[in-house]
């Protein structure tokens, strides 16, 4: 079959164009729900459910098979738009800068195609629009509780990549994406005047420990076999040169793979900064955040995907590496065998910049091979 011809071009174009005008932060995609159920409604046969600002759309085929779900998010970042493209954000202050506008024309490109063809469709597809993956605790645990999937046997979905060239499709089995987990250390001292340290404990010198044994713990904790990343991203004490603060505060982010490597770190975090205070006369108060889930990919489903890559014309596959940033697409795959891929939206002829980045841009030619794999692997992991 060819699904690359059964495919609309300008469509995805006009779709991925609306979302990059009107972008929405995670948890307030209310005009872009609205736009979702408007481009549905031109399908009647599609049942449309909404969650929060999520989307659950249901196609039923005219023969008995499987039911599949396809996943695509669709919120925005807090970001002030600096790319040069003629269809720039209109919202002061949001930007597409991850590429889920694209994401969203792809999957809508999907319905598109499979509902030309429900009738010869075999099984029952879900194509799953969802809001928040942005920020925790993200939008999939909502569309996930809903039920509505409870009986999907396969899930797919995909993000667009600035470091993999349009053309070019990427996958791995096992994981993919990180435990991604966040956590606050605020340390009581004592303050006093600069001039005067003795008279006082330093919070801002115990925090400088804790953060130097932070950074300690993946090198003498975990196997090296095993990933794992500590990273303290804000450390914030005092307002003037002459004063000892009373308090200081930090937060960080912690990424892992396996369960017991992410018991580990929280364990020892815990450990690290409460003896650390204890030596020296401090005490700290720790708030440890669980956040999304590693992603792992199903290895049967990775052969899968390989042959959709073959079976698209002038599509390459290259294995993909494990990163430690985090998805919540996570909560799919505890329901049932997943697979997220990556589809290269790179240029070879002009700068790439990476996602979250105000100049982030696109290459559309990715837009209908990202399409084409929603269809193809709604078609052949439901034979």
């Amino acid at each position: 079959m060819d699904i690359m011809g059964r495919i609309n071009n300008q469509k995805l174009l006009e779709w991925r164009r609306h979302f990059h005008m009107y972008p929405e932060v995670a948890f307030c995609e209310h005009e872009g729900v609205k736009y979702i159920a408007a481009q549905l409604a031109a399908y009647p046969e599609i049942a449309v459910h909404q969650i929060d600002t999520g989307i659950v759309a249901i196609l039923k085929g005219g023969r008995p098979g499987p039911v599949i779900g396809l996943r695509a998010d669709f919120d925005a970042l807090p970001m002030t738009e600096e790319a040069d493209v003629e269809f720039k954000s209109k919202n002061v202050g949001v930007m597409h800068s991850c590429g889920h506008d694209c994401h969203v024309a792809m999957l809508l490109g999907a319905v598109d195609v499979l509902y030309a063809m429900k009738d010869e469709l075999g099984g029952t597809i879900k194509f799953i629009f969802q809001h928040a993956e942005e920020l925790q605790p993200g939008g999939a645990k909502a569309i996930v509780a809903s039920g509505l999937l409870n009986d999907v046997t396969a899930f797919y979905g995909a993000h667009i990549q600035t470091d993999t060239y349009a053309g070019v499709v990427k996958g791995a089995a096992g994981p993919v994406y990180a435990n991604t987990d966040a956590f606050g250390i605020t340390i009581q001292g004592k303050g006093t005047h600069a001039a005067s340290p003795h008279l006082g404990t330093d919070p801002l010198l115990v925090g400088a420990e804790i953060v130097q044994a932070l950074h300690h713990i993946v090198s003498r904790n975990i196997a090296p076999r095993d990933s794992a990343v500590i990273t303290v991203g804000s450390f914030h004490a005092g307002t003037a040169d002459n004063i000892i603060a009373d308090t200081a505060h930090m937060r960080g982010t912690v990424r892992s793979y396996e369960p017991k490597v992410r018991d580990i770190l929280q364990e020892r975090i815990h450990q690290v900064a409460n003896g650390i205070c204890a030596a020296y006369g401090a005490t700290c108060a720790i708030d440890y955040e669980r956040g999304y889930s590693s992603v792992i990919n199903d290895a049967g489903l990775l052969e899968l995907f390989k042959e959709i890559a073959e079976s698209l014309p002038n599509v390459e596959f290259e294995p993909a590496k494990a990163g430690m940033g985090g998805e919540d697409f996570s909560e799919y795959g505890k329901i049932a065998p997943a697979f997220f891929s990556a589809i290269g939206g790179a240029f070879r002829d002009r700068e790439n910049f990476p996602h979250h980045h105000p100049k982030f841009i696109i290459n559309e030619d990715a837009l209908p091979i990202g399409c084409a794999t929603y269809v193809a692997f709604a078609l052949k992991a439901g034979r």
